[in-house]
């Protein structure tokens, strides 16, 4: 008999197939278990023996279909490491995330602010339509302002609990800007209140926001209330005279927005508060400002630079915001306000140059009270910077008040013995930082000197134009010599512009001197021709003596402390004047002058000479030399 082999049902057959994608997929799902770790959940979520694939079934014969899990429910999807592919910048949209924040910040930002606007505008444009047609009377209309402002701000409370704050915001500022409207609306067009009620509500307005920024930790609503409060002056002009009125208000505002930025970090905030101080002193100044009103505005005008000028003090409170001791507003702001305060003052005493001079000085102590005091509170590291600049704005200050008291020549020698303090200051304070104000008031002193100062001497070399070069020789040459206890490796340089500096001072006084002596001669003398000639000769000789004899001692010192650098400084000069005795001496010398000249010049050339032949300095044999960096 044959073996019979029974066929399988269709039935059967459709059980086997899906037998078989069962294990299909239970294979490929544990490849990918292996080639992919899973997280430990999913790992203890299945357990081992159902990832190991089935085994497959025997020829000639379906299987039954195991119970798998893969079947009956579908397969999890297999986690990607989370290094293994990273984010695309580029969206399925074909947009950057750049240009989504972009979208979002016009979306947010943008729109919300033109929003306002339009919003402002339009109630505007009703309000006024209503008006124009008498829907309204003027006290209707201005209840309903009042009315829609105080219910936009209570209704924005509404979406910031609900989490949206810069909606909340912008329904604020509407309901804010309409409180002020109306409030000038009742006082300026249909003048229902007076101008006191007006200021009295309208200043209400603007401490009901503050609180409500503080409260809120909003700073954009300080910044709504920042505005408003300064623009309710403007808003509320009668056109007459109130100085103690508006300039007390100020001050107030301003104390109360310093108060605000103490708490909270809102920086700008000051900026905002001392613009719009000096937008209402300045409006109010060109308008109604006059002598008689002096010591009033004075006392208001130093009231606002107190206010500003102890930011960096209150700023280092123990309950306040530490700024930054570098940050642009206590850096920027001490300076601004400082400038502002001494324009305001030299407007008002233009004319009065000693009165400003006190001033002057009286600030440059301020100032460097205030430092001491922020040194003293700050941290160390803020505190020298701060301290710094505020002993700089006392320097600036001292550099103004010498041209104010003083005149002609003794402001040239004012700033001169200024800058000579500032270094001895810098050195004995340690404060490298003074040295620059030092060598700003040496190179105002001595360009004065140069080129402004026309002193015509009386006497020979005791006059004040002498004096005053004698002055700058002695700063120049104490930087020379004390310098090189005290100055770094990269301020050498200066040293020797200072010897250089000692030398060209000296020759120019020396010459200055001889020249007034023979221009006196030439003026009391007689008027012959002759006359002049000769003393013209003399003059010329005398340069050229001058010269030569400097020279000679330039030499002399230069051999004795053994320094190239001073030995060179005289080759120039002794060539300067060889130049002058052969090509001008030679022409317009005659007789015994020019004899004198060539002998002179030329026995100083042959002294030289010898001692260069005898190398009494070892030059020869590489001796140790002196060159450059001054005389050291």
């Amino acid at each position: 008999m044959g073996y019979c082999t029974r066929m399988a049902s269709p039935q059967e057959e459709i059980e086997a197939l899906k037998s078989q994608v069962a294990s299909l997929t239970a294979r490929v799902y544990f490849l990918e278990q292996k080639s992919v770790p899973a997280p430990e959940a999913q790992q203890q979520a299945i357990p081992a023996e159902q990832l190991e694939p089935p085994a497959p079934p025997p020829s000639g014969k379906m299987p039954e279909p195991p119970a798998a899990p893969f079947v009956s429910r579908p397969l999890p999807a297999a986690p990607l490491p989370r290094t293994s592919v990273q984010p695309s910048p580029l969206s399925h949209s074909g947009t950057t995330r750049g240009d989504t924040d972009l979208e979002k910040k016009i979306g947010q930002y943008w729109l919300n602010r033109i929003g306002i606007v339009a919003m402002l505008i339009g109630v505007s444009y009703f309000l006024k339509y209503a008006f124009d047609n008498n829907w309204v009377g003027p006290g209707g209309r201005i209840a309903i302002g009042l009315l829609v402002g105080i219910g936009l701000v209570l209704w924005s409370e509404r979406f910031r609990h609900r989490g949206y704050a810069a909606f909340s915001y912008s329904l604020k500022a509407v309901g804010i800007g309409t409180l002020y409207l109306s409030l000038w609306g009742a006082f300026q067009i249909y003048h229902l209140i007076p101008a006191a009620a007006a200021f009295l509500a309208m200043a209400v307005v603007t401490a009901a926001t503050i609180a409500l920024a503080l409260s809120q930790d909003a700073e954009l609503l300080a910044s709504f209330a920042l505005v408003g409060g300064f623009s309710t002056p403007v808003l509320l002009s009668t056109g007459q005279n109130h100085e103690a009125v508006l300039f007390s208000y100020v001050a107030l505002l301003d104390l109360a927005i310093l108060t605000t930025a103490i708490f909270k970090p809102w920086r700008r905030l000051l900026w905002g508060s001392f613009a719009g101080t000096i937008i209402l002193y300045l409006g109010w100044y060109s308008e109604y400002y006059s002598a008689d009103q002096r010591a009033l505005t004075v006392a208001f005008a130093a009231l606002f630079a107190a206010i500003f000028a102890v930011i960096p003090l209150a700023a280092s409170g123990a309950r306040s915001t530490r700024f930054p001791g570098r940050s642009i507003t206590l850096t920027l702001l001490p300076l601004f306000n400082a400038a502002a305060f001494f324009l305001a003052l030299y407007a008002m005493y233009e004319r009065d140059k000693p009165t400003l001079t006190w001033y002057a000085l009286a600030l440059a102590a301020v100032y460097l009270g205030l430092g001491s005091a922020i040194k003293n509170r700050l941290s160390v590291e803020d505190a020298d910077f701060i301290n710094l600049l505020h002993v700089a704005i006392a320097v600036a200050f001292i550099t103004i008040a010498i041209p104010l008291k003083l005149d002609a020549q003794w402001i040239t020698i004012g700033w001169l013995v200024e800058s000579g303090v500032l270094l001895w200051l810098s050195v004995t304070a340690r404060a490298d930082f003074l040295r620059y104000f030092a060598v700003f008031a040496l190179i105002l002193g001595i360009a004065r000197l140069l080129f402004y100062d026309q002193i015509r001497a009386e006497t020979l070399v005791f006059n004040m134009r002498f004096a005053t070069y004698v002055v700058a020789i002695a700063i120049l040459g104490g930087i020379a010599v004390l310098g090189k206890r005290h100055a770094a490796q990269a301020e050498m340089l200066f040293l020797d512009i200072a010897v250089v500096g000692v030398n060209l001072l000296a020759l120019i006084a020396l010459t200055l001197e001889v020249s007034d002596y023979f221009n006196r001669q030439i003026l009391t003398g007689r008027n012959a021709a002759t006359f002049y000639r000769q003393v013209n000769l003399e003059r010329d000789f005398s340069y050229s003596a001058i010269w030569l004899v400097y020279g000679a001692v330039l030499m002399t010192i230069g051999f004795r402390r053994r320094s190239a650098f001073v030995r060179w400084q005289s080759l120039i000069l002794i060539a300067f004047t060889i130049c002058k005795v052969f090509l001008y001496d030679v022409s317009q010398l005659g007789g015994s002058y020019r004899i004198v000249s060539f002998i002179a010049l030329g026995a100083v050339l042959l002294g030289i000479s010898f001692i260069y032949q005898r190398d009494w300095l070892g030059l020869s044999t590489h001796a140790p030399e002196k060159t450059g960096q001054g005389t050291r």
